[in-house]
Order: structure tokens, then sequence, then C-alpha cells
């Protein structure tokens, strides 16, 4: 499978705000060729607006990550443009939760679905392209979130598809050895985007109380997904966590 393009070509999940949209104009502002997905066209055309970069590099493909035809539309939308694949960020999430006895099972497959299910049905579409073209290989960065690691309050929902993307991405890190596929993972902590708004108010503790949390400026995260990226394939970052520096996770808070 060859390129009709030189250059790295790149995919971005959730790439219409927050966490996505930081990594975007990090890979553009690099030189990447950025396909950006999400559920939002206008929202997509906003970021690719904003990087202003050159007609070409970026292109907008709209997809509900829960569809597995407009996964399909998705992968075939970005060898159309690029003609292969080298980074793909799985970074389209939903956080559900409450009381464990008050979630829904609609709540908890909405949250299989766009954490867990979305992101291995991207990833094994990615090592399809990834072990056929020509030069061979590639990198996948899963979005883990510290919740990969600890949990929240009443968020069973979130955190368990978080640990198992954990698993996902130790799986798909070892059988990509063989085909010269790099997977790791960037577990975020208290990065401000629309979804954080409300730390610096004051969110639930594990002791019952609210306390403000502080955050961290998320261009910092998109940063961080761009040094990954960068790496030659012979490297690769398994686990990174980054964080706001004073939030409450390690140690005692």
């Amino acid at each position: 499978m060859e390129t009709h393009q030189t250059g790295r070509f790149a995919l971005v999940t959730g790439a219409g705000s927050g966490i996505g949209r930081a990594a975007t104009l990090a890979l553009l502002a690099a030189g990447w060729h950025v396909a950006l997905a999400g559920r939002r066209g206008e929202a997509l055309e906003a970021v690719i607006a904003e990087a202003a970069v050159p007609t070409g590099r970026a292109v907008a493909i709209p997809a509900d990550l829960r569809r597995v035809e407009d996964i399909d539309a998705l992968f075939a939308g970005v060898l159309a443009e690029f003609g292969r694949l080298d980074l793909l960020f799985n970074n389209a999430g939903v956080s559900q939760g409450g009381p464990i006895e008050d979630v829904t099972l609609e709540q908890w497959q909405a949250s299989v679905e766009t954490n867990l299910t979305a992101p291995f049905l991207c990833a094994q579409r990615a090592f399809r392209i990834m072990k056929a073209q020509t030069p061979r290989g590639g990198r996948i960065i899963n979005n883990g979130s510290i919740s990969a690691h600890t949990p929240r309050p009443n968020s069973a929902p979130y955190t368990a598809t978080k640990h198992a993307i954990s698993g996902l991405t130790k799986s798909l890190a070892l059988e990509g050895r063989a085909h010269d596929i790099a997977c790791g993972q960037i577990d975020i902590g208290n990065a401000l985007t629309d979804m954080t708004t409300r730390m610096p108010r004051g969110v639930p503790q594990a002791n019952g109380t609210l306390a403000s949390e502080p955050v961290m400026d998320v261009r910092h995260v998109g940063e961080a997904v761009l040094s990954m990226a960068n790496l030659p394939l012979e490297a690769n970052v398994l686990f990174m966590t980054v964080m706001a520096t004073k939030m409450p996770y390690v140690g005692r808070g």
C-alpha cells in the first residue's frame, strides 16, 4: 500500500474539542497531516480554521464511533485522503457515572461502546492499514485517563472502561511488535476543558467532601501527545501520566 503524498499522517478521534483539539493543533503545528474525527462536523472545521494550515494538511471526517459503519467510512476516508496512516490517537470518550445503584443500563452501554469498543475497532482497522502499507508500521496512542488507575467517586462505568483500555494498550503493544506498530497510553489528570470547568469550583472527594482541584492548560496535553508521536518506531512510551502538579492524586492530596 503506497502513499500518494509524503509526510506523517495522523488520525485523531474526538478532535473537535478538549484534548483532541489540543493534540490536533500540536500535531498540525509540528508539520503532521491530520484527519479529524468527531460527531460534529462544524467543530472539526473550526479546529482546522484555528490551525490555519495549508489546504490538504487537515481534513474533517464526521463520524459517530458508536456505529461500525461510521468507523469503516472513517478509515476509508483517511486512506482516500492520505494513502497511509502513521498515528492513531484514540481519544474520543464519554463520562457516565453516578451512584452505582442508579447507573442505568443505557449509561453503562454508552460508556462501553464509546470508551472501549470504539477504540478497539479503530485500533483494529489501524493495524490492518499499518501492517499493509510501505513503509510498514505506525503508532497508536490511547487516552486512558488517571481513571485507568484510580477512580473518582461514583464513576463505575467510566473507570471500568478506562481500566480496560490499559489492557487493550498492553495487548496492542505486544501484538504490534512483529509489525513495527508501537502502542502507548497517555493518562491525563485535570486538564482544563469544557468537561473539567467544575474542578476549580469543587468536585466530590473520596471522603465525601467537595474540594476545589487545581487544573492545567490542556495545551500541555497536546504537547505530550506530540512528544510520544514524534518518537521513532524503535522507541515507545508505554504509559505516560501528565497531570496538574498539585491535584490530589499522589499520596493523600
